[in-house]
């Protein structure tokens, strides 16, 4: 089952919508999977997750993605989509703007002036809410970055860090090209 799981994994990174998979920190007998894919609308990922051999045994939770003002893609810089080396770790964060909500109009207005384009956006979203996929040596480093944002006294993150999966597009990619 795995093996055609592989397989059909592979099928769908070819066509454009299967991008990455990741394994977050497990308990033991607990199997999880992070996934990011692609498809044009509801019906289309049910299709794609519906064609996984290991459909039948998973619950999926799905969360849809809109662009984000800040992704490094939209802004022209490089975003690698695998760690380049050993030493580099992935981790998902997931921002929640919080005290905005109960903050004064001129309070809100001095946090937003202090960070970026996004935090307006955020905050004007109602939910304030995103995620992010960094690549850093490890979880310090990360945490060094996350503490000098503009929003990070207002906001909740929640970190996980990712281990690879014997399935990602971006890792089986590497071996053949490594």
């Amino acid at each position: 089952m795995r093996a055609r799981e592989a397989i059909r994994s592979s099928e769908l990174a070819e066509s454009g919508h299967l991008l990455r998979l990741w394994r977050p920190p497990l308990q033991p007998g607990e199997w999880r999977t992070l996934g990011l894919l692609g498809a044009s609308d509801d019906g289309e990922l049910e299709r794609v997750l519906a064609s996984m051999p290991l459909r039948i045994w998973r619950t999926d939770g799905v969360t849809p993605l809109a662009p984000h003002p800040n992704d490094p893609k939209r802004s022209g810089l490089r975003a690698p989509m695998a760690p380049e080396n050993e030493r580099t770790a992935e981790f998902l964060t997931i921002f929640a703007v919080s005290a905005l909500k109960e903050a004064s109009a001129q309070t809100v207005d001095e946090i937003l002036e202090r960070g970026a384009a996004c935090a307006r956006e955020l905050a004007d979203q109602g939910e304030g809410r995103a995620l992010g996929l960094w690549q850093f040596a490890d979880a310090a480093d990360l945490r060094l970055i996350l503490e000098s944002l503009p929003l990070y006294g207002s906001m909740t993150v929640e970190t996980t860090p990712l281990g690879p999966h014997p399935n990602d597009p971006a890792s089986i990619a590497g071996r053949r090209h490594g």
